[in-house]
């Protein structure tokens, strides 16, 4: 039988988690959607996320390989944004998940509903 309590350190659950949260595809499948976005893009792009909630989600995105940052030496400073290849490599399986999501949306929401 295959055990998934939480003993010390699963890096399946951990990525899952990260992945999982509230806004990391969304901000994954807007970088697709837009290619390289600059910060005040995403934000208007996803138009109800903080930006210190978007600033945490681009930071751990960028410490776990799907995103890139880089900084311009201008004034003032222009930071972009890209899907690194992990990042894309990410996106046939959050496509497929966003489709079952649209296929059972009616079913889920009617089943709270009632619930």
């Amino acid at each position: 039988m295959e055990n998934f309590t939480p003993t010390g350190c699963c890096p399946v659950r951990d990525i899952l988690s990260r992945l999982g949260d509230k806004w990391s595809m969304l901000v994954l499948l807007t970088l697709n959607a837009n290619g390289v976005m600059r910060f005040s893009e995403i934000h208007r792009t996803l138009g109800d996320i903080s930006h210190r909630m978007l600033t945490v989600t681009l930071r751990m995105l960028e410490t776990d390989g799907m995103v890139s940052r880089e900084v311009y030496a201008e004034v003032p400073p222009r930071v972009e944004y890209r899907l690194t290849a992990r990042g894309r490599s990410l996106l046939p399986h959050i496509f497929g998940l966003v489709e079952w999501a649209e296929t059972n949306k009616e079913a889920i929401l009617s089943g709270r509903a009632k619930g």
